[in-house]
């Protein structure tokens, strides 16, 4: 006889994330794996049976866009992650991996320049490798993850933090960096191209070092270069470049039509690209989050120039009364904002993770009312700010609300947060993403069916991010397992109320082990270190 299983969900409607409709079975767990029982299980031997009915069972979510990459370091349980289902976390985004570092004063510096999107907790910085990241978050988390080799640490190691182009050189060097990276379990490589020093990358060096991602088996998950040419269709065309000359898959992150764009086209030819691109051969897809607010470090709002070279030349910068003259006159240049500003008055900039004693009393103000409270001089006001908190972020409406809908149902896009999770007031995304689309995009709107839902969070994700057990309810696949009410789970997060916990999810498994038991969290750490098809570890 065989052992028994530790676990067994019956009487629900398995949603087994391949997007076809939904099936009553039971999902049995043994070890680390799930199985499909059909008929009757009642005299099937578990150590433990959840009656699931009127709840849909589903593989847990891939958060394929997350900023938890500290966060979990100090909150392993994740809680405002797993109560929306999410099972595994992707980090190491916007070319902003923690990993690898040759030399650990360059962590510490890049630690401090991030701090505004992944935090600056007080643990042990000693990692350097990829392989040494993921070593930190295997068994120590409640959720699996698994995480992108950036593009800004290889430039640091070989170009230090200036703008230089790359020579052979130094191109070699971060070639032999990405490859190494791979080898340890990256699932590719990721830029963000508005982000110093890893913005400073052309065309040519991006395509070197996709080439080494895709010889690896990897994709190439971009955070475009929004600034360039008509900063509308030509961003992404720059990422299609890329993919085309290294042939390697593309995934275009956060993928939307901006409500702040200085362009006029609107979100269908953005889609009309993607779509010709995959005609044309190219594998691309996209991501999306189901919000209208986005949210990042607040010395994004500041030009290139003053963030130049890293964060301690930008604290001196800050403080230079030359340099801020110059700054205020850029301020006062139409043309100029543009290019880095992304609103004005800077009304609908809501500050965050204020840490100065002096200014703590202004987290959740607008720019514009603490620009007011302190005279008038936004220039002075930014600089201030910027220099006291480093950790300070900023929320604000992002993605245009009337053609959202359009991004979060094609069928060419997956969800993901891309949440900065720290501070009293993030984006509600961070708490809400993947109920909101279960609630509102699902039941309440009815644009999205439940099983297209479910594979937009599951299967699509595993399968671009090359996780070939995780991402369905199949026999012997890991036990990475969601149960939710599909009447009552929503996303209470809002603008106003960020942090609000999503309701409806009652189970989470991961890896077979419970991390939320009838709605109550357990503790577990049973998470995993996910690696990329070409680790050789």
């Amino acid at each position: 006889m065989s052992e028994p299983y530790q676990l067994i969900i019956h009487s629900g409607l398995v949603v087994d994330g391949s997007g076809n409709p939904g099936f009553h079975a039971a999902v049995g767990v043994r070890g680390d794996r799930a199985y499909v029982l059909r008929g009757d299980v009642s005299q099937v031997p578990a150590e433990r049976r959840i009656d699931a009915r009127g709840l849909v069972v589903a593989p847990g979510f891939i958060d394929a866009h997350s900023h938890s990459d500290l966060v979990l370091m100090v909150d392993p349980t994740l809680e405002m992650k797993v109560r929306q289902g999410v099972t595994t976390e992707i980090l190491g985004v916007d070319g902003l991996s923690y990993a690898p570092f040759d030399d650990p004063a360059d962590l510490l510096r890049f630690v401090r320049m991030n701090a505004g999107i992944a935090g600056h907790p007080e643990i042990d910085y000693s990692w350097r490798s990829v392989a040494d990241l993921l070593a930190r978050y295997d068994g120590g988390a409640s959720v699996n993850v698994g995480v992108f080799v950036g593009n800004t640490a290889p430039r640091i190691s070989a170009l230090g933090w200036s703008d230089a182009p790359a020579g052979k050189v130094a191109l070699d060097r971060m070639r032999g960096i990405v490859r190494d990276a791979m080898r340890d379990g990256a699932l590719g490589l990721s830029t963000g191209l508005d982000y110093p020093p890893g913005s400073h990358a052309d065309t040519d060096e991006l395509v070197e070092l996709a080439k080494e991602a895709a010889r690896f088996g990897g994709i190439y998950h971009t955070h475009v270069r929004y600034a360039l040419g008509d900063t509308y269709l030509d961003p992404f065309l720059e990422a299609l470049e890329i993919g085309r000359r290294a042939d390697i898959p593309v995934q275009l992150t956060h993928f939307s039509r901006s409500m702040r764009a200085t362009y006029t086209g609107g979100a269908q030819r953005m889609l009309d690209l993607v779509e010709g691109a995959r005609t044309d051969g190219l594998d691309v897809t996209f991501d999306t989050y189901p919000y209208e607010w986005g949210g990042t470090r607040l010395v994004r709002l500041l030009p290139g120039w003053l963030q130049a070279d890293g964060p301690d030349p930008l604290q001196e910068r800050l403080a230079d009364p030359a340099l801020r003259d110059r700054l205020r006159a850029e301020l006062q240049d139409s043309a100029a904002v543009r290019q880095y500003v992304v609103s004005r008055p800077f009304a609908d900039v809501r500050l965050g993770n204020l840490s100065d004693p002096a200014h703590t009393r202004f987290e959740g103000w607008n720019l514009a009312e603490v620009v007011t409270e302190w005279g008038g001089d936004l220039t002075e006001t930014l600089c201030v700010l910027a220099a006291a908190n480093p950790g300070a972020t900023f929320t604000r409406p992002s993605p245009q609300a009337m053609t959202l809908w359009k991004f979060v149902c094609h069928p060419l896009g997956m969800i993901a947060s891309d949440a900065v999770l720290i501070g009293a007031y993030p984006s509600p995304r961070a708490y809400g993403c993947f109920a909101r689309v279960l609630g509102d995009f699902v039941r309440e709107e009815r644009l999205l069916s439940l099983p297209e839902a479910i594979r937009k969070m599951t299967s699509f994700p595993a399968q671009r991010l090359g996780l070939s057990d995780r991402g369905l309810v199949r026999d012997g696949m890991k036990a990475d397992l969601v149960v939710f009410d599909p009447a009552t789970v929503h996303a209470p997060a809002s603008f106003e109320r960020p942090r609000e916990l999503a309701l409806g999810m009652s189970y989470v498994a991961v890896n077979g082990r419970l991390v939320l038991d009838d709605g109550v969290l357990t503790g577990a750490t049973p998470g995993r270190a996910l690696r990329g098809p070409g680790a050789t570890s």
